[in-house]
């Protein structure tokens, strides 16, 4: 009896700590909201973990651009398909409202406008009103918005269609390598900084404020359709280059004729869609899209399993029933073997074991890192990244972004899990599209 008493006034001492009331211990921020990261819709986790990258079997090209090396990688979502023209039409939509409410704006319709915070106070930038509808039946917003449409002289069979040379997404990106230099650090003894950074236009200018650090650029965000016809001389596609983003035939299938920009524009659009909805929930956690890096797609690509050739494992492109396992181009001449002549829907294959399709195949896939032959013999061998942001007069040499997983149109040597090849970054193609990545929060699970 006396051992229970003596139990329930420990417990009751214990309590009484828990309170709200200082108790003079290190106790740490009190009230903090407990994390738990869900499932983002359409991705796949992929867990942390080591892998030897590059190549394991052959190197037909003789390229000597990659070595095989030991590199850690930390976990991280995965889009399980490549974008989809359905999912980036969203984006090119958004652009397409989002300068009509602007447009309307400017004329004084001042419901499609965001002039004041909670607090009432003017603000100095007005944002977008998404929850007032265009009325497109309205004939006065109808002439202010014929300004973004085709002048009629440019239209095809008179066809009053939306002007796409005008959809510009101007965004903005954080450079935390300029920003993590120590001579551009914050200096507390002087309270000021004292350092020097490149901006967007490759000016050396001096650090005013954390806004240095602030990148901000412009691209337009409609895909080149004509990708279809330029890239291949004495060959009929005109009907992929008028039907494939727009007609709903097409909605599943992976985007192409993006370049690397854009693909990275999306990236930073999708962030801030996502981190729009959870402020308007009272969620303050940003979460942050991006381009893979090439280290982190090959570890994924590989699907845990060591020192494989392709995404499924085995160093055959056909199963027990020999059936191809990607859409690849088989044979000389011969693109339909795999049941597909152009891209195929996204997830047509089997997944690899990470629950990824398309790793291998239908379209080659864009990512985060620039391209160097030496990159594998200079890079950490913990997430190794090497990024740069070419300016429009740099050489052609420095536009180069690492491209991986082969395509529709390659042979089977570029759909192996260690092939790295490059294309320049404001170059479009029918036969590269991108997926997305979300860096995982915590310790991994």
């Amino acid at each position: 009896m006396k051992k229970v008493v003596f139990t329930v006034l420990l417990a009751a001492i214990i309590l009484s700590g828990c309170g709200r009331a200082p108790s003079g211990e290190l106790l740490g921020v009190r009230d903090r909201e407990r994390w738990h990261e869900p499932d983002p819709y359409g991705m796949v986790f992929i867990p942390q973990g080591h892998f030897m990258m590059g190549p394991n079997d052959e190197d037909v090209m003789f390229a000597q651009n990659a070595i095989t090396r030991t590199v850690s990688v930390d976990a991280f979502w995965m889009d399980e398909t490549e974008i989809t023209n359905n999912k980036y039409r969203q984006f090119v939509y958004y652009v397409r409202d989002s300068i009509m409410r602007r447009t309307l704006g400017d004329y004084g319709y001042d419901e499609y406008l965001i002039t004041t915070d909670e607090f009432d106070r003017v603000l100095d930038e007005p944002t977008l009103n998404w929850d007032t509808r265009i009325d497109m039946d309205d004939p006065d917003i109808i002439d202010i918005l014929d300004e973004l449409y085709y002048p009629p002289q440019e239209r095809f069979w008179g066809r009053r269609e939306l002007d796409t040379r005008k959809l510009n997404y101007e965004y903005f990106w954080v450079d935390y390598e300029q920003a993590a230099r120590r001579s551009n650090r914050w200096n507390p003894e002087t309270q000021q900084y004292e350092g020097t950074v490149f901006n967007q236009d490759g000016e050396e200018v001096p650090i005013a404020d954390r806004s240095s650090f602030v990148l901000r650029d412009q691209v337009n965000v409609y895909p080149d359709t004509l990708v279809w016809i330029h890239d291949f001389t004495y060959s009929y596609n005109e009907p992929m280059a008028n039907m494939y983003f727009w007609h709903p035939s097409y909605d599943d299938y992976p985007v192409v004729g993006v370049t690397w920009k854009q693909a990275y524009a999306f990236s930073i659009w999708r962030t801030d869609y996502l981190n729009q909805h959870l402020a308007r929930r009272g969620q303050g956690f940003v979460q942050n899209y991006r381009l893979p890096l090439e280290s982190e797609w090959e570890y994924a690509a590989r699907g845990g399993i060591p020192l494989s050739m392709y995404p499924w494992g085995g160093p055959y492109t056909r199963n027990m029933e020999c059936c191809f396992l990607a859409n690849f181009k088989p044979m000389r001449g011969n693109y339909t073997d795999d049941g597909w002549l152009y891209t195929a829907p996204a997830a047509s294959f089997e997944p690899n074991d990470f629950g990824l399709y398309d790793m291998a195949g239908n379209v080659a896939e864009w990512t985060e890192n620039a391209y160097d032959e030496s990159f594998y013999t200079f890079s950490h061998d913990m997430n190794p990244n090497f990024k740069y942001n070419a300016l429009p007069d740099d050489p052609p040499a420095l536009k180069r972004k690492v491209v991986r997983g082969g395509s529709w149109k390659d042979i089977a040597y570029y759909l192996q899990v260690s092939t790295r090849t490059y294309e320049y970054q404001d170059t479009a193609k029918s036969y590269i599209g991108f997926r997305n990545v979300r860096s995982y929060l915590g310790s991994a699970r």
